[in-house]
């Protein structure tokens, strides 16, 4: 019987770090999404989701739109940009320049946010590291998921995603334990519309529905 390969859960810790550039108003954003490193972009889009983010929005900017600026149309469309629909990070950046473009079309006189209230670019160095927890089975994987600090889902579940496209726990589940029913349902959940302790729940709900399915299927 061959080994089962154990999941390893790794967690990332980020150390933030100031660009020194802001912006008062959308052109001004503009300008700087333009031309500022994809390790500050990369901070406000993908790690969004790292920091607790606000189910409303989908990245910094969107955030800082609406809530500063008080221009909810621009921070729909900025919400609706799935980070993780783009190859890499310059694809991203064009497509967050042309709605704002798209949108000073409609709209060309900026609005200033109040002093104190202005964007801070900001970027970070990403420190990735085992947490000490393996998983050999879905029971494992199961108490891991439950009590693993919410950056170690981060890193498995959204990050995941830029490294190889998908998630690490359904590849895991699929490729390892040969579930693909349960490695689908998880793959299914949306990134978007939940945070860190949503994205949890719903692999435990996803795992305990397998084993509840499993359960009664060998049931005499």
């Amino acid at each position: 019987m061959d080994e089962i390969s154990p999941f390893e859960f790794m967690e990332c810790v980020t150390i933030l770090k100031s660009t020194g550039k802001t912006a008062r108003n959308i052109r001004e954003l503009r300008a700087v999404i333009a031309f500022i490193n994809d390790e500050s972009l990369f901070h406000h889009t993908y790690q969004y989701f790292l920091k607790g983010h606000v189910l409303e929005y989908t990245n910094d900017f969107a955030h800082w739109v609406a809530e500063s600026l008080e221009k909810r149309e621009l921070s729909e469309r900025l919400s609706c940009i799935d980070p993780f629909a783009f190859e890499d990070v310059s694809h991203l950046r064009q497509k967050l320049l042309q709605s704002i473009d798209d949108y000073i079309a409609d709209f060309p006189e900026p609005r200033d946010a109040i002093p104190g209230a202005e964007f801070y670019f900001n970027e970070t160095v990403t420190i990735v590291f085992p947490v000490g927890m393996w998983a050999k089975n879905l029971a494992e994987f199961l108490l891991a998921v439950r009590y693993v600090d919410p950056a170690s889902i981060y890193y498995h579940f959204y990050e995941a995603r830029i490294r190889h496209g998908t998630d690490d726990f359904s590849t895991w589940i699929e490729n390892v334990l040969g579930s693909q029913e349960l490695a689908k349902a998880i793959c299914a959940i949306d990134p978007l519309m939940h945070n860190i302790e949503g994205i949890r729940a719903h692999i435990v709900e996803a795992v305990e529905n397998d084993v509840r399915h499993d359960m009664e299927v060998i049931r005499p």
